[in-house]
């Protein structure tokens, strides 16, 4: 059956179907990171993209293919994580705007939507990569166009993008020598092939047959971080242990304050209905309504649609919010909570206060903590605010020692989306805010995340790809210096870090002059496996010899949870004898994955 045109509906189920594809190869895509390390995360990154797509697209389905395809667009793009969900969503908002005028699309405008896509996605990467997730996407988009103008059935275009696309797949490694090195496709070129397949599979099931169902949910797959390391072989201790440094705790921002200057003291978050009630379908008007929020209030966040309204403020009159909230539908789920008492509680319990329910993302329960820590009073603005990411509690209290306001807890196997990385700057009650996102796989959704408020606040994503690059900013930010000028100092001191990671190989394979093996210890130096043992101190020593020039610098060791004190306890004494003039630090780091992370600073 020849299908001429594709509408909101028909694009909804390949959605759905297409996610569902992925969500049962993630781990598949997951395992062709070019490295052999336990936190391929492309797979998890894609599949959680695609899960928030699906939930918006789920919530609010339309028959225009115009409309629906902004609706995925809106939810890909609030909860892209990671590079490869960053494109992902790209491609698809690129795709929703070539779409918008239309109720249905017929191939030629299907081919021209997917090549818009991926003129977006390119545009949102600083230096475009062929071999990857984009060069699958762009031969596919490329044929598309080729191919639209001999025929007009859906169907059998979708069948020559899905045919190109697997084509443009097997060519990364011929494109990406590294990918050739290892004997691996492209990761993100993988999964949007998955996607595809799913997109093919409901054209295909068009003349009758059963569609994906609105209530099917899309699994995250379970973390590649699941998977246990060998056990290592044992070492002789001849030297005891190096103290490990744990970093002092400082004190909250809620701590240093005084409870009586909590001038908008009832913490709201609810949603206005604007299907019913008294009001329903009323026009809403965003900016009077804010205006008068704003009366005795602050901290206002309002994300408004055709059938629901966000709403998160604190005010001093929580009745009179209500009250003006019911002009424009019915209230629900109402949260309130008294922030002074939340405060008093804190001064004589000496605890944190506890984060106030969240409506609007699915924040990790760290991020959440850190984020209601640094949220200030409106007209006390600070100059400068800090977000940085990081993984394991140790390394979160050096960042916070360090004057970082919100710690986003992610990494390698869980990235910040990029609304995350939006509701954080929201928290934060500065004037600047700079973003240390700690991992080149979350540069571009913290980039995305400025991106959407720079009319807002002012941002700076300074491009740390591991944490002691962030540590290193962190440091040498000064307070009475300018944005620019501490913009520069941070991008130095990065240039003077250099950053090792200890883990373990997961498969067997070739890496430059590395024979590797499963189960096997790996030392990773500045993103280039240059070092693997069947022992992890072996591993350790060959990695800090790759890293060490000088042989007087500092090197820090942030051991990780699975670390072994006897391994901290040798590989300190070796330092001490193979680098006498180095200083060496030693703190708990408590990141999983990597049993050690090394900073080594000239």
């Amino acid at each position: 059956m020849s299908i001429r045109s594709l509408n909101g509906t028909d694009f909804t189920a390949m959605v759905l179907a297409g996610a569902e594809q992925l969500g049962q190869h993630a781990e598949h895509v997951n395992s062709l990171n070019v490295f052999p390390v336990p936190d391929g995360d492309t797979g998890t990154n894609m599949n959680l993209t695609m899960s928030a797509g699906v939930a918006e697209i789920k919530r609010k389905s339309s028959a225009s293919i115009g409309e629906a395809a902004g609706i995925l667009s809106k939810g890909l793009l609030m909860g892209a994580r990671g590079n490869s969900g960053v494109i992902l969503s790209q491609l698809f908002r690129g795709f929703s705007r070539s779409a918008a005028p239309y109720e249905e699309l017929n191939t030629l405008q299907f081919a021209a939507a997917l090549q818009n896509g991926v003129d977006a996605a390119y545009k949102a990467v600083v230096k475009p990569v062929e071999g990857t997730i984009l060069t699958v996407a762009k031969e596919a988009a490329k044929h598309a166009n080729y191919y639209a103008r001999r025929t007009n059935d859906i169907t059998e275009l979708m069948n020559e993008v899905l045919l190109k696309a697997k084509e443009a797949l097997a060519m990364t490694p011929e494109l990406l020598p590294v990918l050739k090195q290892v004997g691996v496709v492209d990761s993100g070129g993988q999964g949007l092939v998955y996607i595809y397949e799913g997109f093919m599979e409901v054209l295909l099931q068009s003349d009758g047959g059963s569609r994906t169902s609105l209530n099917k949910e899309v699994t995250p797959p379970v973390a590649a971080s699941a998977l246990k390391p060998a056990a290592p072989t044992a070492v002789d201790i001849k030297k005891p242990a190096q103290q490990v440094i744990a970093p002092e705790m400082p004190l909250s921002a809620q701590a240093r304050l005084e409870t009586e200057d909590i001038e908008f003291l009832y913490d709201m978050e609810f949603f206005i209905n604007r299907e019913l009630g008294e009001n329903a379908g009323v026009a809403f008007d965003d900016e009077a309504f804010r205006k008068a929020l704003s009366v005795n209030g602050d901290s206002i966040i309002i994300i408004a649609d055709d059938e629901v309204i966000k709403v998160h403020v604190h005010s001093k009159t929580p009745g009179d919010v209500l009250n003006l909230a019911l002009h424009y539908g019915e209230i629900t789920q109402i949260h309130i909570l008294n922030m002074r008492e939340q405060h008093r509680d804190l001064l004589t319990a000496g605890m944190d206060i506890a984060p106030s329910p969240e409506l609007f993302a699915e924040i990790p329960p760290e991020a959440a903590r850190s984020m209601e820590e640094a949220v200030l009073p409106a007209d006390e603005m600070a100059p400068y605010g800090f977000i940085a990411v990081s993984s394991g509690d140790g390394i979160a209290e050096i960042f916070q020692s360090l004057g970082v306001d919100v710690v986003l807890s992610g990494g390698q196997t869980m990235n910040p989306s990029t609304e995350d990385f939006v509701k954080a700057v929201r928290s934060i009650a500065a004037e600047q805010v700079f973003i240390l996102p700690n991992n080149s796989n979350i540069v571009l959704a913290a980039e995305q995340a400025r991106e959407l408020l720079e009319d807002e606040r002012r941002i700076t994503v300074i491009p740390s790809k591991t944490i002691p690059q962030g540590m290193a900013a962190a440091f040498a930010f000064q307070e009475d210096e300018s944005a620019e000028t501490n913009r520069d100092q941070m991008l130095e001191a990065i240039s003077r870090v250099q950053s090792g990671q200890v883990t373990h190989a997961v498969r067997d394979t070739q890496y430059d002059e590395l024979d590797i093996k499963a189960g096997h210890y790996i030392g990773i130096h500045n993103s280039k496996i240059v070092a693997t043992d069947e022992t992890m101190l072996q591993a350790c020593e060959g990695l800090l010899k790759q890293m060490m020039e000088s042989g007087d610098e500092v090197v820090t060791i942030l051991e990780g949870e699975e670390a072994d004190p006897e391994v901290t306890a040798a590989l300190a004494a070796w330092l001490e004898v193979q680098y006498p003039d180095a200083e060496v630090e030693v703190h708990l780091g408590g990141q999983p994955v990597y049993y050690y992370l090394f900073s080594v600073e000239s």
